[in-house]
């Protein structure tokens, strides 16, 4: 009854907490494994839309630290942000942590303003494609490498054959056109903010100072006090989390293999798990 009474009184003397819903969107983008959870869509959305559904909210705020990976799935999570954002008319904070390179920065340009700590990497607005050469390797082992296709480029930049020229700058093209949208999208959200610097789209990266001087951030703050400075020494940031199911894994993200599969699974983790940490290392973390 109380609570109803306070509900019709002015703001000032409701005494109501402002609740800012937070969603930490962490890792490296792309696919998961049996025993290992990547950021992706079908990770994020759950949280996403838990957040943006808390009615009373003037804004959601979203931690980024990510050092990048897939494109695509970068994109879809910017876009599902910023269609939420315009369903449920809310403000989006965004903080960066340690990293928001490549695709992490990708989701970052989701914010309506981005906070970074002086010391946080921030850019890297590139695309990259590495890999490993075995040609030397299987010649010293005595291995015959045998590949039946129908389609003559099916086994484009087949690590086990020698390098194509021509494959290569195939795949340069692809490159440039996963680029161009990129830039495109950073523009399309901060070209009023965005310095006239050569370098901007270069693939460099730069701390959290020089990234506001640049344009790629907006100001030095942190999510508490920010939120505090903007909506009140009564405001509260809370955590919104995707409920955890069997064996502690994030709803959404199934666990479907079983025996030689999983086996398989537990290999390419491992090998995703020294990728994902070359990608850190790239900015020193």
């Amino acid at each position: 009854m109380l609570s109803k009474i306070r509900s019709y009184l002015p703001r000032p003397f409701r005494d109501e907490k402002t609740v800012i819903p937070v969603v930490r969107l962490q890792g490296a983008i792309g696919g998961g494994g049996p025993l290992r959870t990547a950021l992706s869509l079908a990770t994020a959305a759950m949280p996403l839309e838990r957040a943006f559904s808390v009615k009373k909210a003037p804004a959601v705020a979203l931690i980024v630290n990510s050092p990048g990976g897939s494109p695509v799935q970068s994109r879809l999570i910017f876009k599902r942000i910023r269609d939420l954002a315009k369903e449920n008319q809310k403000d989006v904070l965004v903080f960066v942590e340690d990293v928001a390179a490549s695709g992490g920065y990708m989701i970052a340009v989701a914010g309506d303003e981005i906070f970074v700590d002086p010391s946080s990497v921030v850019g890297s607005i590139g695309v990259v494609a590495a890999g490993f050469g075995f040609t030397e390797m299987i010649k010293k082992i005595g291995v015959d490498r045998r590949v039946y296709t129908a389609g003559e480029k099916k086994v484009i930049l087949d690590p086990f054959q020698p390098e194509v020229p021509e494959d290569i700058e195939y795949l340069k093209s692809l490159q440039l056109e996963i680029h161009e949208t990129f830039i495109d999208l950073v523009k399309s959200r901060r070209s009023d903010v965005l310095a006239d610097d050569a370098d901007l789209f270069s693939g460099k990266f730069w701390t959290g100072r020089t990234a506001i001087e640049l344009g790629l951030a907006d100001a030095i703050g942190d999510l508490r006090g920010v939120v505090r400075e903007r909506y009140g020494d009564k405001a509260e940031p809370k955590l919104i989390s995707a409920p955890r199911g069997l064996f502690g894994r994030k709803a959404g993200v199934g666990i479907g293999r079983s025996g030689s599969r999983l086996i398989e699974g537990l290999g390419e983790d491992l090998m995703s798990s020294v990728e994902e940490r070359a990608m850190w290392m790239r900015y020193g973390l």
